[in-house]
């Protein structure tokens, strides 16, 4: 069993979650992304932002497990955790 497979999963999952939110702000919002970031901690929209972000999560999730990856499958649920914790309090 190999332990740095769980970091690759959390490496994994917070890289889905960052291109989940670019996506977002890319085909949803007429802002640029840095522009759109800003304007949305301004508004308090960032939490509900990473929110959708961390959507793609699911389906790496189910596709890690589907490839028997078990320990990435775990990283990307710690990930998706930790993103949760920054979403209380952004």
């Amino acid at each position: 069993m190999k332990k740095i497979d769980l970091l690759y999963g959390l490496l994994i999952g917070l890289i889905t979650a960052f291109i989940g939110v670019y996506l977002f702000i890319a085909l949803f919002t007429d802002y640029e992304f840095v522009n759109g970031l800003s304007t949305l901690k301004t508004e308090g929209k960032l939490g509900k932002l990473i929110a959708l972000g961390t959507v793609l999560n699911l389906f790496v999730f189910f596709y890690l497990l589907k490839i028997n990856k078990e320990l990435m499958a775990r990283g990307v649920v710690f990930a998706t955790i930790l993103l949760a914790v920054v979403t209380i309090f952004a």
